[in-house]
């Protein structure tokens, strides 16, 4: 096909509604641009095991995980990007004198250096994951950790900021809690990897998106969608914006870019 498109989509926020449920809109959208021979891949802040369910409901097979550090394309793992492991060791020293917990995700699995925390419930019962991290403070230890949570209010973040922004970025996502992901990671550095590995142009590229984790993707890929549930700042990055994930927000940003 000559003209074949690859879309990217973030799931909580432009896949997912509130509810982390794929409206029938959105269901629809998605088969009509698969049915016009386009390809469709995710590009989330979520580790794999996290989205298996929808990606089978969708039936996607290339992805880019962890904010762009753990990339599958047609099921085959093509990039991964670990955190350091010595400043990880480090800051994970830093927050438990801090008494904040630390849920460490690879492909398979998360787990937190502590058993239980209540930033760490309220942060992760708003995913509607249907279970918590299980406990192993050593976790990361000898294993490659593409990107680990940190549960702090924004009012303790900038110790956090100050002496680990050489080898991480930090985004937060919840009033409780940031991911920590390797400082040169991102959405757009996953895409790139696909893209790369396809030979496509970039300009038969497009992406929706609606968060902060989003940001680096919507001023990447031309083709870019902010959905109309984004906050204005979020907006401003992308190159359109469509509506909102509850308006058929995915529909409606495809039929405008004549994908469907």
């Amino acid at each position: 096909m000559s003209n074949q498109k690859i879309i990217f989509f973030d799931i909580d926020g432009t896949l997912y509604n509130n509810e982390k449920v794929v409206p029938e809109s959105t269901k629809d959208a998605v088969k009509a641009v698969k049915d016009a021979g386009h390809i469709v891949a995710i590009a989330t802040g979520r580790s794999p095991f996290m989205y298996e369910d929808l990606r089978k409901s969708l039936d996607v097979n290339t992805f880019v995980s962890m904010n762009g550090n753990y990339v599958v394309y047609e099921d085959e793992l093509i990039y991964t990007n670990p955190l350091n492991a010595k400043r990880l060791e480090d800051i994970t020293a830093v927050a438990m004198e801090n008494d904040h917990p630390l849920v460490y995700l690879d492909d398979k699995n998360m787990l937190s250096n502590m058993p239980e925390h209540e930033y760490m419930t309220e942060g992760i019962s708003t995913l509607k994951l249907g279970f918590m991290p299980g406990h192993d403070p050593k976790y990361h230890i000898n294993r490659d950790i593409y990107q680990t949570l940190l549960f702090c209010t924004k009012e303790e973040e900038d110790h956090y900021k100050r002496h680990f922004d050489d080898s991480f970025q930090f985004i937060r996502w919840h009033a409780y809690s940031m991911d920590i992901s390797p400082r040169d990671g991102s959405k757009a550095e996953g895409i790139k990897k696909v893209v790369d590995k396809m030979g496509f142009n970039i300009n038969d590229v497009y992406a929706f998106g609606d968060g902060p984790n989003d940001i680096e993707m919507l001023q990447y890929v031309p083709n870019s969608f902010a959905m109309g549930n984004a906050q204005d700042e979020i907006k401003m990055q992308a190159k359109h914006v469509t509506k909102s994930v509850e308006d058929n927000g995915i529909m409606h940003g495809l039929q405008s870019a004549n994908l469907i």
